[in-house]
């Protein structure tokens, strides 16, 4: 194995164990998630970029629930004229939790915390954070919200110790390509 390689899967393992820490993270969760109601289709709205969702457009995710085990798969394009490519992870939920924190993989040895920091009564909006707050997502049922939708999503966000000027919108129409905050 080449040393570019080791180095590689030692730093991969080295996050998958930094994220596997005590349950409070130190941001607040959404109480009680109910898993069924949170399976579906899930359209992100906005989220603070990272090399695999960079630049994508038209992206979503589609949640799985069996139990107290989940799949998450994400589909996203580099342009609207292309197919959407996906990768998936798969996790459980951490018992005594609400349901709202959840460790995926998107492969063994390596486990990421999902941490679901708000989802609305009916399930229509959500907001999934990380521990540290480097990465975060703003998720909807529909492609497209309002902008006062937006704005009071991200102050939720902002009351949760996030730095919402690192969001970025991600274009869900070919006409979102090229406004401002928009990846």
């Amino acid at each position: 194995m080449s040393a570019i390689r080791r180095w590689s899967l030692s730093m991969l393992c080295a996050a998958g164990l930094a994220a596997c820490g005590p349950v409070d993270h130190g941001i607040p969760l959404a109480q009680n998630v109910d898993l069924q109601r949170y399976s579906g289709r899930w359209y992100v709205i906005a989220n603070i970029p990272y090399f695999a969702e960079r630049g994508k457009v038209g992206s979503y995710f589609e949640i799985s629930v069996e139990g107290d085990k989940f799949s998450d798969v994400y589909w996203g394009r580099k342009s609207f004229s292309e197919e959407p490519g996906s990768f998936t992870m798969k996790g459980y939920v951490v018992p005594g939790t609400g349901n709202a924190y959840w460790r995926e993989s998107p492969l063994w040895p390596i486990y990421l915390s999902y941490l679901i920091v708000y989802v609305d009564q009916d399930y229509r909006h959500a907001l999934v954070g990380y521990p540290g707050r480097g990465y975060g997502w703003v998720l909807a049922r529909d492609p497209v919200i309002e902008d006062a939708k937006y704005r009071e999503l991200l102050s939720r966000f902002a009351a949760a110790g996030y730095d919402t000027s690192q969001f970025r919108r991600v274009p869900q129409r070919p006409e979102d390509i090229g406004k401002p905050d928009y990846q």
